[in-house]
């Protein structure tokens, strides 16, 4: 067949525009927006801008309207919610302003939760806002608030789902899409309360946000409340209890908002002073070690291009505030997965996520600037255009690394495109692209389509088909994915299937192991116990997935039968769960010092406890117990974490796992423990340490930070990181690397 990409993308979209009529034939349930009930709202412009103090006085609230009404989907689906809560959405030549009243008929059973930005609201009182700017029913920005007043925001993509596998693989950072809390966006919000509940004021200006051309439209609109002590959430616009608020195609209607077309322009200077102690790579402890002392800097640029898309650029990039990883213990041959956390590729990360995260991610931004050792890459600079046109979703980002010890300076560049159509359908393309700066025979390239079929809200068809080139290599760089998922309020199902050719290399991408057919299937049933107060739910389930290589060898292989349990404060806990294993090694394998297993193929029986108290107590309590077959011998692990809180400002836990291994080849132990503090002087200053020892490795590390924020992320950060080496010296601990960062950038924005 011959014809240009122009004819392609109309013969896709016919398809999609033919699936709409068909299926309502074929008897499947699609409703139509437009026959749904969607409630809608207007906001209205105000002359002069009410002061972001949390009391809710200004005269401009008199002109809003009330948005009221809201609906549980918990505890009890589609009854009305137990408190009342009122919104008002005005706004001006500037921002956009929401004001929330959240009666309470007993405001000393408020649960504050974290002083902290970006603090989870899962586990105390909050409040929600989602926009869906372009009105495409899949994306939008969400901010919140607690009663402490904390900044919570985030982008949703694609309603919440991850790539290309499924709703159900869903990642909150990184490439992997979904719902991307660590973007930081710059905007106000205040909080107060009395005897007759709390309240808040948001400002969120235009320049944040992104949005068809200006003028006269109609935004998505969301709002949820959280209720803690009741375990309740409730919502505007109606939300089945097996979605969300990321569930945007439910979302109401906001009218009447008058955007402005100005660009905007925001400038993020940084200066960056250290001091590093590198033990290791100087003299022996005890005859001196010199601290390399360094000063720099760098900026980067978010130039809006046009309201729906944004210019981002950057230099010198640096990530010195960023918080460390957590250690994890590997039992597998396999490498680990570590999400994303720098910011710069946070931002509009789900626009360039594509595949199945932690299986097969086909942009994986930790490539950038993070060696093969984990070594920290110098990035020189970049930049990003992303945002809509035409419709059409585009991403375009180019990154250039410079060299340092064994890594030669490379260029990564992506390009992601994405046609969204309704009710969650979607078609996109990507090309990704790595090449050694210095030698044109260094290079990789990846290329990849995919799309998603949503039938009514039950039922989403998920696919996507790839190919890489890499010199040298000439047969097997193929990988495709096919995943489908129903999902309603006592059901939930999904079966998928992925083949991976023997020489499929994504080198910008994640990919734990090639050459293999993947097999899922997964049940669950959710029963309800409403004359039961203190008991919420019981979700029987049973799973199957297995990967085996082209020839049929199986290489994993695990049968999982489960049934979980859920109380009405939200404790949780579950019957031993029975696993079924299979582990087939092709070659040998050390998974300790001198323990080698030999190839061969191992079938175990394993029992699975996990539980965990109510979490928005002053203590709470959650673990794991496994006891089970394990290749040749038996393992014994588990793993628990102690949370405490004090107030709304201090919060501690402690994470301990360990595992006991008992093999023919040999016995061995892992531990790993975590030390997590953090304490908030306000929402926006805090101090936050994390210590870690993982005895895989020996090492006993520190990281403390503290941070004076300002707005969208920026403001003064101090980090000091320790690693030491545990030793069987009188000291105890032998000194790897000290490390001290002092950090201070500034957002400056300018209206064009």
């Amino acid at each position: 067949m011959k014809g240009g990409p122009c004819e392609g993308w109309i013969v896709i979209k016919l398809f999609f525009d033919r699936c709409k009529i068909l299926l309502p034939i074929c008897g499947v349930g699609v409703v139509p927006l437009s026959a749904q009930e969607v409630p809608t709202a207007a906001a209205v412009r105000v002359t002069a801008q009410p002061s972001v103090d949390g009391v809710l006085d200004d005269p401009a609230w008199a002109n809003g309207g009330v948005i009221t009404g809201f609906v549980q989907n918990e505890p009890f689906e589609g009854q009305t919610a137990t408190e009342r809560t009122e919104i008002r959405v005005v706004f001006d030549d500037e921002a956009m302003y929401v004001g929330a009243w959240m009666f309470d008929s007993d405001p000393t059973g408020i649960v504050f939760g974290e002083t902290r930005r970006d603090a989870s609201l899962e586990e105390t009182d909050a409040l929600l806002l989602i926009f869906d700017t372009y009105l495409d029913r899949q994306n939008g920005f969400v901010f919140g608030t607690t009663p402490a007043g904390i900044e919570y925001d985030g982008q949703v993509t694609r309603e919440g789902a991850g790539g290309g596998g499924g709703p159900n693989q869903r990642q909150q950072a990184g490439s992997g899409g979904g719902f991307n809390l660590n973007w930081d966006g710059s905007w106000d919000v205040a909080t107060s309360r009395d005897e007759r509940g709390w309240y808040a004021e948001f400002r969120i200006p235009f320049a944040t946000l992104r949005y068809r051309g200006g003028g006269e439209q109609a935004w998505g609109f969301n709002v949820s409340r959280n209720i803690r002590r009741r375990n309740e959430q409730s919502f505007w616009a109606a939300v089945p209890r097996q979605f969300n608020l990321y569930r945007v195609s439910r979302a109401g209607v906001l009218e009447g908002i008058e955007a402005p077309t100005r660009r905007s322009l925001g400038v993020s200077p940084y200066v960056l002073g250290s001091g590093v102690r590198d033990y290791e790579a100087q003299m022996p402890v005890g005859r001196g070690v010199a601290t390399d002392y360094n000063q720099d800097f760098g900026v980067d640029v978010k130039l809006g291009v046009t309201p729906s898309l944004s210019l981002d650029l950057t230099y010198n990039t640096d990530f010195a505030q960023v918080e460390v990883d957590d250690q994890q213990i590997n039992l597998t041959r396999f490498r680990l997965f570590f999400p994303e956390k720098r910011p710069f590729f946070l931002e509009n990360a789900g626009t360039f996520s594509i595949g199945t995260p932690r299986d097969v991610d086909l942009f994986f931004s930790r490539r950038i600037g993070i060696g093969p050792n984990g070594q920290s890459v110098p990035i020189l600079g970049g930049g990003r255009l992303s945002g809509k046109v035409g419709g059409v979703t585009l991403g375009l980002l180019s990154i250039q690394t410079d060299n340092i010890d064994s890594v030669a300076p490379q260029n990564f560049s992506v390009v992601r495109v994405v046609q969204e159509f309704p009710n969650r359908s979607r078609i996109g393309g990507a090309f990704i692209s790595r090449f050694n700066t210095d030698s044109t025979e260094d290079r990789n390239l990846t290329f990849a389509i995919d799309g998603r079929l949503g039938v009514g809200d039950a039922l989403t068809f998920d696919a996507y088909a790839a190919g890489t080139h890499t010199p040298g290599r000439t047969s097997g760089e193929y990988a495709y994915n096919f995943g489908s998922s129903y999902t309603t309020r006592d059901w939930s199902m999904g079966a998928s299937f992925r083949e991976v050719g023997q020489n499929f290399n994504p080198e910008v991408g994640f990919l734990p192991r090639s050459n293999y057919r993947f097999v899922s299937l997964r049940i669950l049933r959710n029963i309800r116990f409403p004359d039961v107060p203190w008991f919420r739910e019981m979700r029987p389930h049973i799973s199957y997935r297995t990967f085996f290589g082209l020839d049929g060898f199986t290489e994993t292989s695990l049968l999982h039968i489960d049934s979980h349990f859920e109380f009405s404060n939200g404790a949780f806990f579950q019957l031993p769960a029975i696993n079924l294993t299979t582990e087939g090694l092709r070659e040998s394998f050390e998974i300790s010092d001198g323990i080698v297993i030999p190839a061969g193929q191992y079938h175990n029986f394993e029992w699975v406890f996990r539980y965990n108290t109510n979490r928005s107590a002053p203590i709470s309590l959650g673990g794991q117990v496994t006891i089970g077959g394990f290749y040749e011998g038996h393992r014994k692990g588990t793993s628990m974490t102690l949370t405490g809180r004090s107030g709304d400002a201090f919060i501690a836990s402690l994470r301990v796992s360990y595992d006991d291994v008992d093999l023919t080849q040999g016995n061995f132990e892992t531990a790993l423990a975590r030390l997590r503090v953090a304490y908030s002087f306000t929402p926006r200053i805090y101090v936050q340490s994390l210590i870690q020892y993982n005895d895989q490795t020996d090492n006993l590390s520190s990281n403390v930070r503290f941070g004076w924020l300002s707005t969208a992320g920026t403001g003064l950060f101090i980090v000091y990181n320790d690693i030491e080496r545990v030793s069987t010296s009188p000291r105890g601990f032998a000194p790897v690397n000290r490390a001290l960062f002092v950090k201070f950038t500034q957002l400056f924005s300018l209206t064009l």
